[in-house]
């Protein structure tokens, strides 16, 4: 059992910002001030007492997009792995997308990733199941076994459905299991061959472009779809101005539709991107500033739902190839929560009221998973956040296996000292102080 003292408590499903002591074992038993063992129901329980004055304490972040390459490329990333690195970074529970190899698009391999997951100890790790058998876009895969397996949402991310009518039916099939199916919105006529954002800088470094619209049509097009069956639909990793104006268009309509928003495009544009430094070619491609500025405005007003990592682990030599050859993606789960603080939370961008709804409470509440708050009998996934602890990105512990990230060598400064899981502590760094 757990009594956290004095820590500043933001748990937005119950408008708390404020300082106070929350106890807990695999649930939370109380939150309030002057909390002591006398607290304590059964006086038999064994309590470790942190002083976390200066620290947040927040819900456990929830991230729906991530990339665990297991079954298939365990060379890059394998379950274990990925989810360790992920409670570090401070995420509880966490959504795995199908495009593995094999594809997670059978009901065995559904339970595989739940299998491995429990085996791992670290975040919690639910599986989202394809759309389309082998993500080839043709034949829908049974998805109400596969809900009945434990996949918690459908999606052909990577790909994306680039037939209207197969999208429209995938909407269909998902509302009978109540699971949102997540939209990569790209258009692969308009986006073939492209290495970044279509643009001056595309231009001058001499590399193919995306054009924005290659995402703008695809998610206005969902959206109206969404709309003419009522399905539950989720953009994923938002990049372009456009592409929010349907989300905001959708919503205004009562679509059931949300939306993400990746950390990279809100914090990189494409005048980052030199041609040496593959860790930033990521899809979508990194926006334009102005795009960038339109992003963070959406998320700070709501209109844009919740943060995801897009976590894409891959190795060395693959992104070590030229940066029209190398791979999209990049390695996130240990550094996401230090970057958006940093850039972010402390120049005044969001408030960490804004971060946690967006990367705890609004993601479980859509995908409806463990989390998001800190109320009394809720299972007990809290991060303890310390401000002011720093690391150089690579000289400590680092435990994806992959080093993809633009961080790598850099001092970043706001990190979890310690995340736990249902009451387990899965995850620690040096500066908790138990008293």
């Amino acid at each position: 059992m757990w009594l956290i003292k004095d820590a500043h408590v933001v748990d937005p499903a119950q408008e708390i910002d404020r300082t106070c002591d929350v106890l807990f074992d695999n649930t939370i038993i109380a939150i309030g001030t002057d909390l002591s063992d006398k607290d304590i129901p059964d006086d038999d329980s064994s309590l470790s007492i942190v002083n976390a004055a200066g620290k947040y304490l927040f819900p456990g972040l929830v991230d729906v997009h991530t990339h665990l390459r297991e079954p298939g490329r365990e060379d890059k990333e394998d379950i274990a792995s990925g989810s360790r690195a992920a409670v570090r970074g401070g995420f509880t529970t966490i959504l795995a997308m199908a495009n593995t190899q094999p594809v997670i698009d059978n009901r065995g391999l559904v339970e595989f990733v739940l299998r491995q997951g429990e085996r791992a100890k670290g975040a919690r790790v639910l599986p989202v199941a394809a759309v389309t058998m082998g993500l080839q876009g043709n034949e829908l895969v049974n998805m109400a076994e596969l809900h009945k397996a434990g996949a918690v949402a459908f999606s052909d991310d990577g790909r994306g459905i680039q037939r209207a009518q197969t999208m429209l039916l995938a909407l269909q099939y998902a509302r009978l299991t109540g699971c949102p199916l997540i939209s990569h919105c790209e258009n692969e006529s308009l986006a073939a061959g492209g290495s970044m954002r279509r643009g001056p800088r595309s231009a001058r470094l001499g590399l193919a472009g995306i054009p924005a619209s290659a995402e703008s049509v695809m998610a206005a097009r969902d959206v109206l779809l969404a709309q003419e069956c009522g399905g539950k639909l989720h953009l994923a990793h938002l990049s372009t101005a456009a592409a929010v104006l349907a989300l905001r268009w959708g919503k205004q309509q009562g679509i059931d539709v949300s939306g993400e928003v990746n950390p990279h495009h809100l914090i990189f544009c494409d005048d980052d991107i030199g041609l040496t430094d593959t860790s930033l070619k990521v899809n979508p491609p990194l926006p334009s500033a102005a795009d960038r500025d339109v992003l963070l405005d959406a998320l700070a007003d709501g209109s844009i739902d919740m943060l995801a990592t897009d976590h894409a682990p891959h190795a060395w030599e693959e992104k070590a190839q030229p940066f029209a050859e190398a791979p999209f993606g990049i390695n996130a789960f240990e550094t996401a929560l230090a970057a958006v603080w940093t850039s972010l939370v402390k120049p005044g961008k969001l408030s960490v009221a804004q971060l946690v709804r967006a990367w705890s409470l609004n993601p479980a509440r859509r995908f409806g998973v463990t989390g998001g708050s800190l109320r009394v009998g809720d299972p007990a996934d809290i991060v303890l956040f310390d401000p002011d602890h720093a690391e150089v990105i690579g000289e400590g512990a680092w435990l994806s296996k992959s080093t993809n990230t633009p961080y790598w060598g850099q001092k970043m400064q706001g990190f979890p000292v310690a995340a736990w899981v249902g009451g387990e502590l899965r995850a620690d760094r040096s500066g908790m102080r138990i008293l």
